[in-house]
């Protein structure tokens, strides 16, 4: 495909977006904002993407997006709890942005492993049975880091940001030969706000660890 084809599909693509995907596109982008400012708004207004998407995947056969899309919906309402609880003494949120030991990181790519074969494998037998235009490889590695990231989120973990970034990347070329091309627009968009939320959630890494040790130190 050439240069002028893609152009000319980007534009097709825009002029055929409907829009619930354009309120989807900015719930989408506006929730991303918020995770990276930790605000708490990240999840009311992230369940309205994800309704959204569970819809609009399921509708373009993008199943294992789908299933991420509901996944999504129920860590939600999970990472608005624990980001909510407040200790009661000092009245301040109790979870704060910390980076992941060589445990976590060990159980982040297990439960990415586990999820991926999974996906692949179901969207592999999709394929052959009712879904001919699945892409099961990439579809499942999209599907399989989102998990992933949105799990670490709601943990507030500082690596969530890598595996977001790897699942935008993997999502804009898909969503775009699917046909989603605004879709595709916005992973572009959140792929420079992931980028943004790693450097900002490393910084808030380290003040927290430097408040920590003042505390023990008082």
């Amino acid at each position: 495909m050439s240069a002028g084809d893609i152009y000319h599909q980007f534009i097709s693509g825009i002029e055929q977006t409907r829009p619930l995907e354009f309120i989807g596109v900015f719930a989408g982008i506006i929730c991303v904002w918020f995770s990276r400012k930790e605000n708490i708004l990240v999840y009311p207004v992230g369940l309205i993407n994800t309704v959204i998407y569970i819809y609009l995947s399921v509708k373009g056969r993008l199943f294992g997006e789908a299933s991420v899309n509901l996944y999504y919906t129920a860590m939600s309402i999970y990472g608005w709890i624990l980001w909510a609880k407040k200790d009661k003494l000092k009245h301040e949120t109790i979870l704060h942005v910390t980076y992941s030991n060589r445990k976590e990181w060990i159980q982040h790519l297990s439960f990415f492993g586990a999820f991926y074969l999974v996906i692949f494998f179901s969207l592999t037998w999709a394929k052959q049975a009712f879904a001919p235009e699945a892409i099961p490889w990439a579809d499942a590695f999209a599907s399989a880091t989102a998990y992933t990231g949105m799990w670490l989120m709601a943990k507030k973990k500082v690596e969530s940001w890598i595996w977001w970034i790897a699942t935008n990347v993997a999502s804009i070329p898909l969503y775009f030969v699917k046909g989603y091309v605004f879709t595709s627009v916005q992973f572009m968009v959140l792929l420079v706000l992931a980028i943004a939320g790693l450097i900002t959630w490393q910084q808030k890494a380290v003040d927290a660890k430097i408040k920590h040790m003042r505390s023990l130190n008082d």
